[in-house]
């Protein structure tokens, strides 16, 4: 008889640019079965935002001075919940960081503003989010060695800026091969079967 290999593990490197993708049994009320895009990941720590966790709030209602996109917002994660983040496509812009070689974060909030009024399909070019999440050095690498994440270097950029897909989790995790495309049929509690 074979022996099924259901850890939660991959030998992915986990860098700036990478997708965390959370255990399938993780309940946690803030990472529980999400998709977090690393903008930043070095010795000093390193910060992201959960892609797949959204807020019933229009980016207009909070600044009418914003285009008006009717833009989906995502909950990036519980620190810094006050402030409003995005990542975008657009080249050249002030201050922005490189994360890919086809993706933003940040940069001059007149600039991204006047890029996207120029722009015939904005949705598919930027999204935004409200906090971050953040790990201090050390404590993700940990985290993956307890099988909480895998690390997922695969995903295209058109999948993290799409804020219409309801299963961004279990997408993400089907692509990682065919163990991982089992799990995404379990359960979150093991109890409910």
């Amino acid at each position: 008889m074979k022996k099924l290999n259901f850890s939660f593990n991959n030998n992915e490197k986990t860098k700036k640019g990478s997708l965390l993708i959370s255990d399938p049994f993780s309940d946690d009320v803030y990472f529980g079965r999400s998709v977090v895009l690393l903008c930043e990941h070095n010795e000093e720590g390193t910060f992201g935002f959960v892609l797949n966790n959204y807020i019933d709030i229009d980016l207009h209602q909070l600044d009418d001075s914003f285009p008006d996109i009717n833009a989906k917002i995502s909950f990036g994660g519980p620190v810094e919940k006050e402030n409003l983040y995005y990542i975008h496509k657009y080249d050249n812009i002030k201050d922005s960081l490189e994360v890919r070689s086809d993706l933003y974060y940040g940069g001059d909030f007149n600039e991204i503003c006047k890029r996207i009024n120029e722009s015939k399909n904005p949705k598919s070019e930027i999204r935004f989010f409200i906090g971050y999440s953040g790990w201090s050095f050390g404590q993700l690498n940990d985290e993956i060695k307890s099988e909480s994440w895998i690390t997922a270097n695969n995903i295209e950029t058109s999948l993290v800026l799409d804020t219409s897909l309801e299963n961004l989790w279990k997408i993400c995790l089907e692509k990682q091969g065919q163990r991982f495309k089992l799990m995404t049929k379990f359960p979150r509690n093991p109890m409910d079967n």
